[in-house]
């Protein structure tokens, strides 16, 4: 069944071919009319310069090709160049962000200390007023005490000198304090 196949292909192929009759070199074989037909065609191609103009026009699309070529070639390093750039202004940038985080870090540290340093001050402040305060309180009940044993102290000797003293002995007192009062402001 194959093999019928094949040959009934190969017959309906070859039937055009095998429809010549004469000789080759006689106008009426058939294919030496288009062997002819075909060269005079490739004659005029060949006259009206189709073959230069092709070959100028696969000249053009090369050298376009050639140029679209560069173009993406210089893009491609002028991406290439950007990129770096990028990277580099990144990298710079970080750099710069960590400084500044360092810098805040410090004065963070720096602001803690001098608050620490303000407390101390302050505590130290408050704890000289509080000590003066008190020996201003103690200065102040020693002389209340002070002020009120003379008190006591003049009233009982009031109340003693008025039993024992007599109106004479108590003029010679008076007259010898004037006395010595005298002495003492001249």
């Amino acid at each position: 069944m194959r093999f019928t196949l094949t040959s009934v292909f190969a017959m309906m192929l070859a039937s055009p071919a095998f429809a010549a009759s004469g000789p080759f070199f006689s106008l009426r074989n058939t294919d030496f009319v288009v062997l002819i037909a075909f060269l005079i065609f490739i004659g005029i191609l060949i006259y009206v310069k189709v073959p230069s103009m092709m070959a100028k026009m696969l000249d053009a699309r090369a050298e376009g090709i050639k140029s679209e070529i560069e173009e993406a070639r210089k893009l491609r390093e002028d991406a290439q160049t950007l990129l770096a750039s990028y990277e580099r202004k990144q990298k710079e940038v970080q750099e710069q962000a960590n400084r500044i985080v360092e810098a805040a870090k410090e004065e963070a540290a720096a602001a803690s200390a001098q608050a620490r340093a303000d407390l101390a001050t302050s505590v130290e402040r408050r704890l000289a007023a509080a000590e003066e305060q008190i020996g201003s309180a103690e200065a102040a009940a020693v002389k209340e005490v002070r002020d009120q044993a003379v008190l006591i102290a003049v009233a009982a000797s009031r109340d003693i000198i008025g039993k024992q003293m007599t109106a004479a002995e108590g003029n010679k007192l008076i007259d010898a304090g004037i006395a010595q009062v005298d002495a003492k402001l001249h």
